[in-house]
């Protein structure tokens, strides 16, 4: 703030004293001689004056009384000068009493601000202590701003004036500006009368909002250097003694001290705060380096007593404290695998994420850790580092199976080729790498569709045929059936559940053969051959009827499914090599016949009179020679039996070969009984 300058204060030391100092009296022959012990009789009134510390107005009386006593001149000159001497003493014991009063108030000062530790206390405290020391109405301080190169106002006591607690000074303005360039004290009785310093309209206002007249400005000191300026401020006229200013500096000095102590402090605390975040980090980081330390541990472990994929993912588990799991090709998220794929990194999946486990280009499944959505990078890094354990695990695995694969594909080339072939010799071969070949199976034909990413020449053509044998006899061994590469594809030989469905199996096996190969795979399925073992010719009929499935899906356009025979409706009669008349008319238009059979309607003749007479419901009723109501309810009947689809031109199709196929077949039986 710009504070008044004045002239350097006198330097302190000075005292202030009240009383005039009189001249001396000379001694009179007539003035009363000393008495036996060589004290003036004149001094004993006076004396006890002293020693019941009197106001000064007192000193006057013994005169006054020995005057009006019609006392000798010598003894009025002898008492006169007793009364000086006396007043004298009397300053003096006050003076050192004040002193004495003013350096108890500035050591328990000292106390006090050596006990604060936040410099915001300690700044108040001396503000406060700085007007209770001088007694005046205002007390205010200003700290220097390095930055800034001025001084700015950080604390006031007894001011109301909200322009004046803003002010700042700079070097040189103001009483303030001045002290604090000079590093000396600076005092004005009438700041505003003042023209030792240089005024400015921004100090002067903030001055005169506040009413501010006396001002007295001592620096605080550290060293050399000025870190601010301490005041004290009255609102009238007021000579400040040198006593006071000396007062005030030392204040100042103790508080220099205590502020350079708290400001210590506060730097050692935002320090001692940065080096437990700084430790905290550390510990946070030493914990997550032996967390990967002991993941690597426990995977080399895994490596080395040659444990499996579970393995591995239960390990991950315990030591990231989540679930994970590791998902085949098919069963991971779709969308994550693929960019964990491409970026070689774990990647997020809502509140997942997802490791792909692969070599080369193949996918060979991920590992899902579920329901962590922060994940640290160390901990990402772990989980990756996993992944790729996990893919060494499967490719080593692979490696010592593909002699079983191999195994497995020349049992199953001798069950195509050799039809002669002992059962006997195929049971125990088929044993040994835990086929069962008197269960019903199943043989599927694939065949990749297209290379990878556009590329068609043949050195792609031949990886991706090698993928597809792979991945097919990894699906085999997984599934406990055999497989073997030929005709430029795969042919599997898979176990079938009882009552399975061949079309379920070539679907499914297109969609995780080719979700493992990133393409698209086609897949044809035979009719199911009960026991291979005990007919092996029935294995190479069967593969012939899977290749042409395979072929007509990619002559329709559908490369990448997977179907059987019966999927094709009446071609399926065409495709498939057992004809199978019965099972083509039963899955046709089975719902009506067996209807007619429980309830002895005649639905089905219904519908062969309503395809011979055009789908005309009247011709049909002339036919039948029934109402046309009855043909309508009838037909009803029909639709929710069939499905309300059955007149579309397709399925008219098939039930009215289906129906040509019933008949022909019931002539025949019929003919056989006669």
């Amino acid at each position: 703030m710009t504070m008044p300058t004045e002239q350097p204060a006198p330097e302190p030391g000075p005292e202030s004293v009240k009383t005039p100092r009189a001249a001396p009296v000379p001694y009179a022959p007539e003035d009363t001689p000393p008495g036996e012990d060589g004290h003036d009789p004149a001094e004993a009134p006076f004396l006890g004056l002293l020693a019941a510390g009197a106001a000064a107005e007192e000193y006057e009386r013994p005169v006054l009384r020995a005057r009006a006593g019609g006392a000798s001149a010598g003894r009025l000159a002898a008492l006169e000068r007793a009364k000086l001497r006396a007043l004298r003493v009397r300053a003096e014991l006050e003076d050192r009493r004040r002193r004495e009063a003013e350096l108890s108030a500035l050591y328990a000062t000292a106390h006090d601000l050596a006990g604060l530790r936040d410099l915001d206390a300690v700044l108040r405290a001396i503000v406060r202590r700085a007007r209770s020391l001088l007694g005046t109405e205002v007390a205010y301080l200003t700290l220097h701003d390095p930055s800034a190169g001025d001084t700015s106002m950080r604390v006031t006591d007894g001011s109301v004036s909200a322009r004046f607690q803003q002010l700042r000074l700079g070097m040189g303005e103001g009483l303030g500006g001045l002290v604090a360039q000079t590093a000396r004290p600076y005092v004005t009785d009438s700041y505003f009368h003042d023209e030792r310093f240089r005024h400015t309209r921004t100090i002067d206002s903030g001055v005169q909002d506040e009413g501010l007249v006396a001002i007295l400005g001592v620096p605080l000191m550290l060293g050399s250097g000025v870190i601010g300026v301490l005041f004290a401020a009255d609102r009238r006229e007021r000579v400040f003694e040198h006593g006071q200013i000396a007062l005030l500096a030392a204040h100042a000095a103790h508080a220099a001290v205590a502020i350079d102590t708290a400001n210590l402090l506060d730097g050692t605390r935002k320090t001692l705060t940065e080096l437990e975040a700084a430790n905290e980090i550390i510990r946070d980081r030493s914990a997550v380096i032996e967390r990967a330390s002991d993941v690597h541990d426990r995977l080399t472990e895994l490596v080395l007593r040659g444990g499996g994929v579970q393995d591995v993912a239960g390990a991950v588990a315990e030591v990231l404290a989540g679930e994970v799991e590791f998902t085949e090709p098919g069963a991971a998220p779709a969308e994550a695998l693929d960019r964990s794929r491409a970026d070689g990194h774990a990647v997020r999946d809502g509140a997942d994420w997802v490791a792909a486990v692969g070599a080369g280009g193949e996918v060979l499944g991920a590992l899902v850790l579920r329901g962590h959505p922060a994940l640290d990078p160390v901990d990402q890094r772990t989980l990756e580092r996993a992944a790729m354990v996990t893919s060494l695990l499967l490719l080593a695995r692979r490696t010592a199976g593909e002699a079983e694969q191999r195994v497995r594909g020349e049992l199953l080339d001798d069950l195509l080729n050799a039809a002669d072939r002992d059962p006997r010799l195929l049971r125990e071969r088929a044993a040994r790498v835990g086929a069962d070949l008197d269960a019903p199976h199943v043989v599927l034909a694939a065949r990749t569709d297209g290379p990878a990413d556009g590329d068609d020449d043949a050195h792609s053509h031949g990886a991706d045929r090698r993928r597809l044998w792979s991945a097919a006899s990894h699906l085999a061994a997984t599934r406990r059936g055999l497989a073997a590469i030929r005709d430029g594809g795969a042919v599997l030989l898979l176990p079938l559940d009882p009552g399975g469905d061949p079309a379920h199996a070539a679907r499914e096996t297109a969609a995780r053969l080719g979700a493992a190969l990133h393409l698209p795979v086609t897949v044809g399925a035979s009719a199911p051959v009960p026991a291979p073992a005990a007919r092996p010719a029935a294995v190479a009929d069967a593969y012939a009827e899977a290749g042409r499935c395979r072929e007509a899906l990619s002559v329709l356009g559908r490369a990448g499914q997977g179907a059987a025979a019966a999927d094709f409706g009446f071609l399926g009669l065409l495709l498939a090599d057992t004809r199978d008349v019965h099972g083509f008319v039963h899955r046709t238009l089975g719902a009506v016949t067996d209807y007619d059979a429980r309830r002895g309607t005649e639905l089905l003749r219904t519908l062969g009179a309503y395809f011979a007479c055009g789908m005309s419901p009247a011709r049909t009723k002339e036919a039948l020679h029934v109402h046309v109501n009855t043909v309508a309810q009838r037909l009803d009947r029909v639709s929710r039996l069939l499905g309300p689809d059955w007149q579309t031109p397709a399925r008219a199709l098939e039930i009215q070969l289906a129906l040509r196929l019933h008949q022909l077949s019931s002539a025949v039986v019929g003919d056989t009984g006669a």
